[in-house]
């Protein structure tokens, strides 16, 4: 969200977006006054575009600039590539602007339909990694116009994006289901102030506090809301943590998205999009044991929807920049206090995307998806963590090493060096989508998901009958190895 002060603002780049800020900015005074566009275009340098200069080559005019505290530069080139946006950066940083906000290149700012409550300071996010795939929202949403849909973890890091970019879909109602009540009010009045300053369409908006884990109730409200869409983005998802709770990971996890799946079932969903993790692939950790879990049960639930009526999936994709609890805040905060920054190792390697792109391609591969299938957002190619903070660093004006120190912690328990996207029995094949694929599954292992829930129920759940059952975690882990023999047995837990 913008919090403009007062001043002297440049707008980088005097096309529609730029152009269409300046006379929101002009609106409303109180944001201060737009100095001048700078442009690299040659058709617009010279030209006033309502009164305002447009100048430029920009790394020419911003040397000649002379900056007083109030000036802001606000980059609003939503396509630029990731490329574009560092060079910006430095000539911006390099001429004396200390504030500079960008618009975010998020689908609907495309379509030109900016807004200046969308801006924001840049952040690293921005600078690395690939340039996003720009996807047509009005045009990728148009299934859901109309209709009920609901997000559950609405207050996390996909599933607020995923709200913010289903504003553009026309859907009815937006139902924004999450246990956490700071994170579900938050989300709920950012979205309220996003379509108070025009941005989207009318959808009602509507919050729920509930929990996965309660199976009467998730029957009672799934019901009652008669939601025709579901994207399944709450979980448990820090691998450490999970490894320290693991009960709680698969209860949370595992018994969640049952409950989820079967009042779906029977309360005819019509569209159910799991969103899941590359650490279900060949799992090692309990939270990718869960989620790989979670995948086997949405897809065993489309078997019994073949009828055409509903549709279930499956989304998987690997990390994603800037979400809570990431390396991306972590390294922010060490940055910020002098370091140093810690690794765990200097060989260790992430896919990584942004959090609007995956948002964007699980929107649109929820309205092209078949039942049953499985698909893969295309990550690019594996980063190498040390690269990565290494950027970060010098992004905030440091030198790595020299100023900010790097120190390597070693692997935590539940980590492998490098995430796989595939497992052995599947491939991956190219749709007709950009960045889209499915996942061919050759011969799946054969895996009795009741009679596992069977012998997980009484670990997670208290039964009277079973007392000593309840939460152990070391039994939990060796029921899970029998099912799942990938999964190992850290020495240091105990039941």
């Amino acid at each position: 969200m913008t919090t403009f002060k007062p001043g002297r603002l440049y707008i980088i780049g005097a096309g529609f977006a730029g152009q269409t800020l300046a006379n929101e900015i002009r609106a409303k005074a109180v944001f201060g006054e737009v100095v001048a566009f700078l442009d690299d275009d040659p058709a617009k340098i010279g030209r006033k575009i309502d009164g305002i200069p447009v100048l430029g080559p920009i790394r020419d005019v911003a040397r000649l600039l002379r900056m007083n505290p109030a000036d802001e530069a606000v980059i609003a080139i939503p396509s630029a590539s990731r490329e574009y946006l560092k060079e910006l950066y430095g000539i911006l940083k390099r001429a004396g602007f200390e504030r500079i906000r960008i618009l975010p290149g998020i689908s609907q700012i495309i379509e030109g339909d900016a807004h200046l409550i969308q801006t924001r300071s840049i952040d690293p996010q921005d600078l690395l990694g690939r340039t996003p795939v720009a996807v047509n929202l009005k045009q990728s949403l148009s299934y859901l116009r109309g209709k009920r849909v609901l997000v559950t973890g609405a207050g996390g890091s996909i599933g607020s994006e995923l709200c913010r970019q289903l504003l553009s879909g026309g859907a009815s109602r937006l139902y924004l289901f999450g246990h956490g009540e700071n994170a579900i009010y938050q989300i709920d009045r950012e979205l309220r102030l996003l379509q108070e300053e025009g941005v989207g369409e009318k959808a009602t908006l509507i919050p729920i506090i509930g929990d996965l884990k309660d199976g009467d109730y998730m029957d009672y409200i799934i019901g009652r809301l008669k939601a025709d869409v579901i994207f399944h983005a709450a979980a448990y998802k820090h691998v450490p943590m999970m490894e320290e709770n693991p009960v709680a990971a698969i209860e949370n996890n595992f018994f969640g998205t049952d409950n989820l799946v079967r009042s779906s079932r029977k309360h005819g969903v019509k569209r159910f999009v799991l969103i899941t993790t590359d650490k279900a692939v060949d799992p090692v950790s309990v939270y990718g044991v869960s989620k790989y879990l979670c995948e086997r049960l949405v897809l065993e639930a489309s078997a019994s929807a073949e009828n055409g009526e509903s549709h279930f999936m499956v989304v998987r994709f690997g990390n994603v920049l800037g979400s809570r609890g990431s390396i991306m805040p972590l390294f922010q905060k060490q940055i910020e206090k002098g370091g140093p920054v810690t690794i765990t190792h200097p060989d260790m390697k992430r896919w990584f995307m942004t959090i609007p792109e995956a948002c964007s391609l699980v929107l649109k591969a929820g309205g092209v998806g078949e039942n049953g299938n499985l698909y893969l957002l295309d990550m690019g190619e594996p980063v190498r963590i040390r690269d990565m903070a290494e950027q970060m660093i010098r992004f905030y004006g440091f030198e790595p090493e020299e100023d900010i120190a790097i120190e390597y912690i070693g692997t935590r328990p539940g980590e492998r060096m490098d995430e796989r996207l595939w497992g052995k029995d599947e491939r991956p094949v190219n749709t007709e989508f950009k960045r889209i694929q499915r996942i061919e599954r050759q011969r799946p292992p054969v895996l009795d998901l009741p009679g596992l829930m069977h012998k997980l129920r009484p670990i997670c759940r208290f039964d009277s009958e079973k007392p000593g059952m309840y939460r152990n975690n070391g039994l939990l882990r060796r029921v899970l190895q029998e099912a799942i023999p990938n999964l190992g047995i850290p020495q240091h837990v105990h039941g």
